[in-house]
């Protein structure tokens, strides 16, 4: 693992939890890091750069106040931002992550050096996700301290690639961190994931289903009663593929064959007329893969409590494997 990750010794668990797009908020991630993982958030789920630095603010002295009453201390958070051309508020969010000096910056859509360099000025790590060799090795070219492997079945902007090989491709040439995301629900997929040679397990769909997400009750019900069968792999949405909940996808009008192109839906034109696309962003859910295995809404603190037993209980049992295969 890259020596400048400093942070291992103070989490439960080897999980960071994904910043999800209007899913993630101050709440959720002081509630992970409490619990002893890494919680992270996208700037741009405030609406503003403003409301996003009031947000840093009430994450840090929420935090502190936690370490100071407990004597503990917490792992880090992290901010996702979005490197590219159509984020207008990019320099203005990355000003902010700079003053306040965010331990960990998430970077999609882009790995950039001057970036990636600003953030190591402060001391700051940057974890850059990648679906495919190519754009790891330009993340890699740009210094960034780990890699999050977007693999297949993946919540959101997943990639195609199988975890086995995908991680093994990236470790050929790179020897920074190993985050690993795709379907893991439970404490047995971490340890899934470190088997495979992760160091990290990064997970965002159990995380819709806590209490402490900014997630619709209906919304957090589809998950329960979804499997693998009802995650649709879709540009329709974003005009980028995507894994959605298949119910939400036809709630809103779209149907398998409209699901299938390549292309976003117009949806002013091909759905009715009064189901406008903004309305579209609160009802078309996405999900990954894991949800066959999420049947409960549980606060964080139990989540990780749980999933800490279950990630014990497979380690002791691959012990057991290796004794009898010695």
């Amino acid at each position: 693992m890259n020596d400048r990750i400093k942070f291992q010794d103070a989490l439960k668990l080897p999980v960071v939890a994904a910043p999800m797009f209007l899913i993630s908020g101050p709440k959720l991630v002081t509630a992970c890091c409490k619990s002893g993982i890494v919680g992270t958030f996208p700037a741009l789920n405030n609406r503003s750069t403003e409301g996003f630095n009031q947000w840093l603010t009430d994450i840090k002295t929420d935090l502190k106040a936690h370490e100071d009453e407990t004597g503990v201390t917490l792992p880090p958070y992290g901010v996702n931002l979005i490197v590219h051309r159509t984020n207008p508020r990019l320099e203005a969010d990355l000003e902010v992550c700079i003053k306040h000096k965010v331990p960990i910056i998430i970077t999609s859509l882009g790995a950039v050096k001057d970036l990636v360099d600003r953030v190591h000025d402060y001391g700051g790590l940057v974890f850059h996700d990648v679906i495919n060799k190519r754009h790891a090795e330009k993340a890699a070219e740009a210094g960034v301290d780990g890699l999050i492997l977007v693999c297949a079945g993946a919540g959101g902007h997943a990639g195609l690639a199988n975890p086995m090989p995908f991680i093994q491709e990236i470790k050929s040439f790179y020897d920074g961190v190993i985050l690993l995301s795709g379907c893991m629900s439970n404490g047995n997929d971490v340890a899934s994931a470190l088997q495979m040679g992760a160091d990290f397990s990064y997970m965002g769909t159990r995380f819709i289903n806590v209490e402490e997400a900014n997630a619709d009750q209906a919304y957090q019900d589809m998950i329960i009663a979804s499997g693998c069968s009802d995650i649709v792999y879709t540009a329709a949405v974003s005009g980028v593929n995507a894994n959605f909940l298949k119910s939400s996808l036809e709630s809103m009008g779209i149907t398998k064959e409209l699901w299938s192109n390549k292309a976003k839906v117009d949806f002013g034109s091909e759905l009715d007329a009064e189901k406008a696309e903004a309305k579209a962003w609160k009802t078309i859910w996405s999900a990954g893969q894991g949800v066959t295995t999420i049947s409960d809404v549980l606060p964080v603190n139990e989540l990780v409590n749980r999933m800490h037993g279950e990630f014990k209980t497979a380690i002791e049992q691959q012990t057991k494997k290796l004794q009898q295969y010695a």
